[in-house]
């Protein structure tokens, strides 16, 4: 009997010893590449996914925004050191999408396209290219919103209603806001130009090119957006520093400008690490208008030059992300980035007030924005076209160059890239 025994648990001890190399064996590694704060969704993401997917370890490669996009770009170009899950931001995504570097999500094994009516329609045709190639999934949007000091307002006696009754009466706002409390309107005047060419555009065109990939800057969208911010810039109310700057950083948190327009995430990186002193100082609304832009948003795509076990496992991984709901509602209540789907969109979580906000339920709002926002064509050359018009705006701003000479040089020198 003793033998016997000593048999079973030297065998046991065997099976276990043989066992382990092969557990070892079978737990794989997920590269994922993101950036700074989209990253944070992936770091939530991790324990959850663990639960789902214990034989999977995901290893989370996180670059500056801009060095991680250059990586992402020269990596796909080459097929060398490729993630299997890339991060895109929505400015990156037309020239990524045209690359033909990513993976089409719309054809068998992932037949993405099955999810569509789970997402947000706007973020669909984003990442959809003409020929019908869906490259990207979307993970969250961001809803255009116009952010303001209330404590500022009401010193300068200016209402909210008067900020968005009309982009004219936003600019008089802006004129009493100075000339009674001695503070800036805007940071820059080029925040009032971003948002108005991303506000009502036709279902089918982009921001800068048409449903024909033809640029469109002398359109009278883009005429609009520059007179309104050189009536901002002649009138003196903008400080004159740029988004992300030392300078715009302080000037949240000490009240020298009383508003900003931006995506709703605004709000969780002001509340997280930007201006967490000013809480219940701000408040959001509507753009002025009536107008309903996206501004921003993020999405997943999987890389056409890997093997396809490693296709297999971003796809997993991808779908964990962006269609299921309490992923999407934990990345919604740990890092406030807006879901694209509509389900997690329903959620009670929507109503509750934002305490930053001064419990203002602004959730709801940017809801209803999402569901209005018209579906936007990307291009591969939006992001030339956006360097282009930053560089003839800031002529017009700086050097008093006419509007219309500056839009005219605009589309000549996009047409001339066109043509390389």
């Amino acid at each position: 009997m003793m033998q016997r025994r000593n048999l079973l648990v030297t065998t046991a001890a065997i099976a276990t010893a043989m066992s382990a190399p092969l557990a070892m064996a079978q737990q794989k590694t997920l590269l994922v590449a993101s950036f700074p704060s989209f990253d944070e969704a992936v770091k939530t993401a991790i324990p959850l996914y663990k639960k789902v997917r214990p034989d999977v370890t995901v290893k989370l490669l996180s670059l500056s925004f801009g060095d991680h996009h250059n990586a992402l770009i020269s990596s796909l170009a080459t097929g060398t050191n490729l993630p299997d899950v890339a991060a895109i931001e929505f400015g990156h995504l037309g020239r990524l999408i045209e690359s033909g570097a990513l993976e089409d999500l719309s054809k068998p094994p992932y037949s993405a396209l099955k999810h569509k009516a789970k997402l947000v329609p706007f973020t669909v045709s984003q990442a959809t290219r003409n020929d019908g190639v869906f490259a990207a999934m979307p993970a969250d949007i961001g809803p255009g919103t116009m952010f303001y000091r209330k404590d500022l307002l009401d010193k300068a006696g200016v209402t909210e209603a008067q900020l968005t009754q009309s982009w004219e009466s936003f600019v008089e706002a802006g004129k009493t806001i100075k000339s009674k409390t001695g503070i800036f309107l805007l940071p820059n005047a080029g925040s009032i130009f971003s948002v108005y060419i991303r506000s009502n555009i036709k279902s089918g065109d982009g921001i800068y090119f048409d449903s024909k990939d033809k640029p469109i800057l002398t359109s009278p969208r883009f005429l609009k957006a520059m007179e309104l911010a050189k009536a901002v810039r002649t009138a003196g109310l903008d400080q004159k520093i740029g988004a992300w700057s030392n300078e715009w950083n302080e000037g949240f948190k000490r009240g020298s400008f009383a508003v900003e327009m931006s995506g709703a995430w605004l709000a969780g990186h002001l509340n997280d690490y930007i201006a967490p002193e000013t809480k219940g100082l701000w408040r959001a609304s509507n753009l002025p208008g009536g107008a309903f832009a996206s501004w921003g948003g993020s999405f997943y795509g999987i890389p056409k030059k890997l093997s396809d076990d490693r296709k297999k496992m971003a796809w997993d991984f991808i779908e964990f992300m962006t269609t299921n709901k309490e992923m999407q509602l934990a990345a919604f209540r740990d890092l406030n980035a807006f879901p694209s789907l509509l389900e997690a969109m329903k959620d009670p979580f929507v109503d509750q007030p934002v305490a930053f906000l001064g419990n203002q339920k602004a959730r709801q709002m940017w809801r209803t924005v999402a569901e209005k926002i018209p579906s936007v064509d990307v291009n591969k050359l939006d992001s030339v076209a956006e360097e282009i018009l930053a560089a003839e705006l800031d002529k017009v701003l700086e050097t008093n160059k006419d509007i219309k000479a500056a839009l005219e040089d605009a589309q000549k020198l996009t047409e001339r890239r066109i043509r390389r």
